[in-house]
């Protein structure tokens, strides 16, 4: 047998601040609009897509989301659910994700989509 103690072995180099930070290139708009759906309107049981409350979604350098989001009623109490919802829905897919709440212009049944409308009508609801 061959002693190989002096052989050297050509790794490839690793950058291992990269390699320990997710979602190095940017996410896409499209996946987080879509990861979104997974979020649900606690009152309703519909997704903040189909309900319209989604108004922008952007993604920075940083794979950080900064999304536009109503809701049906300015009083609504439920922000911290729905931010968690968003974490949840958003982990794995960005870096960090900003919720801006924005009030105008004010949320309406037409922002519904059709997807919205037919689970709506599936609830029962008449739109």
């Amino acid at each position: 047998m061959a002693d190989r103690t002096d052989e050297k072995i050509e790794l490839p180099e690793v950058d291992l601040d990269a390699a320990a930070q997710p979602g190095t290139e940017p996410a896409k708009v499209e996946d987080v609009t879509e990861a979104l759906k997974d979020v649900v309107d606690p009152e309703l049981g519909i997704n903040v897509v189909d309900l319209g409350l989604i108004y922008a979604v952007t993604v920075d350098d940083t794979s950080t989301a900064i999304i536009d989001m109503t809701l049906t009623s300015a009083a609504c109490p439920l922000t911290d659910v729905i931010e968690d919802q968003t974490r949840m829905a958003l982990d794995g897919l960005v870096n960090d994700f900003r919720i801006n709440w924005v009030w105008m212009p004010p949320w309406g049944p037409e922002k519904i989509t059709d997807d919205g409308r037919d689970q709506l009508r599936a609830l029962g609801f008449n739109v």
